[in-house]
Order: structure tokens, then C-alpha cells, then sequence
């Protein structure tokens, strides 16, 4: 394996409510994926950070909302190359449930620049993460 390819593994979640799906859009500071695309909520699982304990913190950090409760769907892997970087990323994939609230951004500084609800169909691949495409697949099978 290169020694120059950095890994990273994390846990996205996949919330859908009334034929919306909730997505983050990613800002400058984004590790991975590019900036402008919009994303699921998620991230790197830190040093330490059980899987299932990832996805209630990162959509607290990213949406400001409160995790129900999750079920793994799927893992999938990525390369990717951003600031000089390699990356192998693997990201688990988790069909959530939520506290009703609005979304806010309650991390400032991140890798998140905005949360939104987006209509289910419509959402065109090209304004999408990579991660955001496979996870929308996952839920319209």
C-alpha cells in the first residue's frame, strides 16, 4: 500500500422525512470530499469512538438535531484525493431516526457550511458527494 494514502473510517447517517432527505453541505475545511457538494451527516469515527456512538454525535455537531436510534445498511469504500492528500475512506452507512427539530449548524468552523432538508426526487448526482449518491440509493431501491 502507498505510504502516502491516508485511511479514514466513518459513519454517515441516512434520514429521510416526508420524501426529504437531510443533507449537509460541505465547506472549505472538508478533509475528503469537495467543498459545495452536499453530504450525508456524518464524519470520521474518532480515536476511541464506538461505530454507533459516530452518527448521534457528528448530526448533533452538523445538524443540531438528536439521534432515536440507528440500523447499519451498508459500508462502502472511496478514494479520493483533496489538498495533496490520498485517501482510502470507508464509510458505514445508518438509516436514522431523529428528534423533530429544525436543523442548524452547531459546530462553526467545521467541515460543514449549511443543513438543509432536500425533496427526495430532484436531487441531481452532480450536487451530491459521492457518499451522499451511494446513501440516496440505499433508500430508493
Amino acid at each position: 500500500m502507498d505510504s502516502h494514502v491516508r485511511s479514514r473510517v466513518s459513519a454517515y447517517a441516512i434520514v429521510t422525512v416526508q420524501d426529504q432527505l437531510l443533507l449537509t453541505q460541505l465547506s472549505d475545511a472538508s478533509p475528503v470530499f469537495e467543498p459545495g457538494l452536499w453530504h450525508l451527516p456524518g464524519g470520521g469515527i474518532d480515536p476511541g469512538e464506538q461505530p454507533r456512538e459516530t452518527p448521534a454525535r457528528e448530526l448533533y455537531e452538523e445538524t443540531g438535531l438528536e439521534l432515536l436510534g440507528a440500523r447499519l445498511a451498508d459500508a462502502r469504500a472511496y478514494t479520493a484525493t483533496r489538498l495533496g492528500i490520498s485517501w482510502n475512506l470507508v464509510g458505514l452507512f445508518c438509516i436514522v431516526g431523529l428528534e423533530p427539530g429544525p436543523p442548524t449548524v452547531t459546530k462553526a468552523d467545521d467541515s460543514t457550511s449549511a443543513v438543509t432538508w432536500m425533496p427526495l426526487s430532484g436531487l441531481e448526482d452532480s450536487v451530491l458527494s459521492p457518499a451522499a449518491i451511494d446513501g440516496l440509493g440505499m433508500i430508493t431501491k
